[in-house]
């Protein structure tokens, strides 16, 4: 199995006493390429060092819906100038987050759109946390035409599907989907097409169900693609070697070889 984490946290100092054994099982589990998201300044300074660490970590940068009050000027121009560098992936995560609302809606709307605008301005993708948002996420991906991203960790049903579709958005699916009473997360599992579905572990979050309670890491992004492949009846190498492609198709990364292609 060959794979793409579109979705991790490694620069959490919960990763830093075993960073090294953590690629290590991650590449040993087929986890070939991993997307490091930032959620604020200092975080997203802290993945640009982190990805520099080693091969096959791609860096974004963002402030967090649960942190758009501290998206002032400066914090802005900080974030622009890094989502501006050409090891920068994407721009984020942002987004809205109504279920904590550890930041007014109003200001991560505000903040929210500010991210939409930088990615169009780059062509770069969206990374778009929603939590409790629905109506809102769409209103405003909506307002910014053109812009391209990834709906990060969805959690909802396949009801909620078809405006991020039409829009152009990716999928990314994560531990959630292999929790037995998330059934409708896993029937909008079965709904994406197949050119835009994509995993993420969100580690340390979110750990699948037979990790369920720990600290979450790449290499166990393996159950959740199997879950999903259950859920879809394919092929789990397989689908995990398409939703490479299409997370190599939505950051621009480096393709990954096709089996027994030489290196």
């Amino acid at each position: 199995m060959r794979i793409t984490d579109t979705h991790a946290h490694l620069f959490w100092e919960s990763f830093r006493e075993d960073f090294d054994e953590v690629l290590a099982r991650a590449r040993a589990a087929g986890v070939e390429r991993m997307v490091v998201v930032g959620t604020d300044v200092a975080s997203s300074r802290a993945v640009f060092e982190t990805c520099a660490r080693a091969p096959g970590l791609f860096p974004t940068a963002g402030i967090h819906p649960h942190d758009a009050r501290d998206s002032v000027p400066t914090a802005r121009e900080e974030i622009e100038a890094l989502c501006a560098r050409e090891e920068c992936v994407g721009v984020g995560e942002t987004g809205l987050d109504y279920f904590r609302t550890l930041s007014p809606p109003e200001l991560q709307r505000e903040n929210f759109l500010w991210h939409l605008e930088l990615a169009k301005s780059l062509s770069k993708p969206v990374v778009v946390h929603c939590r409790d948002a629905h109506a809102d996420t769409v209103e405003l991906l909506r307002a910014v035409p053109g812009v391209r991203g990834v709906m990060h960790c969805y959690s909802m049903g396949p009801d909620e599907l078809a405006p991020y579709l039409e829009l152009g958005f990716w999928i990314s699916f994560s531990g959630m989907v292999t929790y037995p009473k998330n059934e409708a997360n896993r029937e909008a599992a079965r709904k994406v097409p197949a050119d835009r579905i994509v995993f993420e572990t969100d580690c340390p979050y979110l750990a699948p169900q037979t990790r369920r309670g720990k600290r979450n890491e790449p290499a166990w992004i393996r159950e959740i693609v199997e879950r999903v492949a259950e859920a879809r009846s394919e092929d789990p190498a397989e689908l995990a070697e398409r939703s490479s492609r299409n997370a190599a198709a939505l950051f621009r990364l480096p393709p990954i070889r096709s089996a027994g292609e030489s290196r």
